[in-house]
């Protein structure tokens, strides 16, 4: 399944070959950048609600900043931005909290003072990634444009998203693998506010005549079972040797019927 998010800077999304479907912006290597400044990237969603138990969140929604796992003030932005280029360049395996502390320049005792495992540490290189991912989609889902729009730009975006990551950050993709097939927190709070963005673009389209739903939570849950080989990470993984073009175009045929659908008020 999947989750929700809040308002940010609205703009149209450049349009894909593929007709019908839209081309996401790179994020990658914005995000490199950004840890390349020593600034972990993220943003904020006042209005999203939390999953349970994550309280304990490593990551400040408010400002993208590593917040202590445990009683200490601030967050540290170069601890970070080491972890950052460590998992890029040796994975998660080899990665270790003592080799991201010397180049920091503290010592590992210190790192434990901001995150309470390197696991920790990871999730939260992990969660700076997500919150850019979700940033794109609360600009689709936040836009002017008509719900049948939202749905499939939000969708398209979504898996585009995730294989340019696959391709271009393996390690950090393996770490969204791993948070999502185990259900970890960070996984959890990304489901549900991806899951906030569509329900709100449901209750949009029904609002507005556009969909004939009758039942939301069908509808939201149909959206995601039958985009799942699309949108979730393991199935993506599973389809990496599948052409762009290809990919796109057999997803542009799910939306064409997942909006069918949703129009036709079976749901």
């Amino acid at each position: 399944m999947a989750d929700p998010f809040r308002q940010a800077p609205r703009g149209p999304s450049p349009r894909s070959p593929v007709p019908g479907l839209m081309t996401p912006p790179s994020l990658v290597s914005a995000f490199l950048r950004k840890v390349g400044q020593g600034v972990l990237p993220g943003c904020g969603y006042p209005n999203a609600p939390e999953a349970p138990g994550s309280a304990t969140s490593v990551v400040d929604p408010g400002n993208g900043q590593a917040k202590p796992a445990r009683a200490t003030s601030g967050g540290n932005p170069r601890l970070l931005a080491v972890a950052t280029e460590h998992l890029h360049r040796l994975g998660p395996r080899r990665l270790t909290v003592v080799a991201v502390a010397n180049e920091a320049g503290m010592t590992h005792a210190n790192v434990y003072r901001y995150f309470p495992s390197k696991e920790a540490l990871i999730d939260a290189v992990a969660e700076g990634w997500l919150r850019n991912v979700e940033h794109e989609l609360a600009r689709i889902a936040e836009g002017p444009d008509p719900a049948e729009d939202k749905i499939e730009r939000l969708l398209t975006s979504l898996a585009g998203m995730q294989r340019e990551t696959l391709a271009k950050e393996p390690n950090l993709f393996a770490v969204h693998l791993d948070a999502m097939v185990r259900a970890r927190p960070t996984a959890r709070r990304h489901r549900i506010r991806l899951r906030s963005l569509v329900e709100g673009i449901i209750e949009e389209g029904i609002a507005t005549g556009a969909f004939s739903a009758r039942d939301r939570e069908r509808a939201i849950a149909h959206i995601f079972d039958a985009s799942y080989r699309f949108t979730h990470p393991a199935a993506i993984r599973n389809d990496a040797s599948l052409p762009a073009d290809i990919a796109e175009a057999r997803l542009g045929a799910v939306i064409a019927a997942i909006l069918k659908v949703l129009r036709s008020g079976t749901l």
